[in-house]
């Protein structure tokens, strides 16, 4: 793996560590926040293995990532179709990135189960990623 590859994929786990810790004391908004973030250095950290190139925005690695997903001869077919999936899911994931940043409001909500969703999400992504880069 390259060196900037596995930069962000420790990032990542670090993103993931931090949301189950901020879970733990009850702060949803900010775990669901941390646990996009592991899902997003994830992502990057496999553009990077594939392309050299780190995506220069959010939408930039959600769409980098899936078309880097959908043509990887690498990827076994049931982790092709997890990563299929993995477009709608930094789509929700996402919207708790902006709530966390930007949200006020009766529409700001995110619960402890909502985080809890978020970082099973991330967990499996970081999986299928880790195997993908392996």
């Amino acid at each position: 793996m390259k060196a900037e590859a596995a930069n962000y994929f420790s990032k990542a786990q670090e993103d993931l560590s931090d949301a189950r810790q901020i879970a733990a004391i009850g702060l949803a908004k900010v775990a669901a926040r941390s646990a996009y973030y592991a899902a997003f250095h994830a992502a990057e950290a496999r553009i990077v293995e594939r392309t050299g190139k780190v995506a220069k925005s959010h939408s930039g690695v959600r769409s980098e990532f899936a078309r880097l997903a959908r043509d990887d001869p690498h990827l076994g077919k049931a982790t092709t179709a997890f990563f299929a999936q993995a477009y709608k899911y930094f789509a929700q994931a996402y919207k708790y990135k902006e709530i966390g940043d930007y949200g006020v409001g009766a529409d700001a909500v995110i619960t402890l189960l909502d985080a809890a969703a978020a970082i099973k999400s991330a967990q499996d992504f970081l999986t299928h990623v880790a195997a993908a880069l392996a």
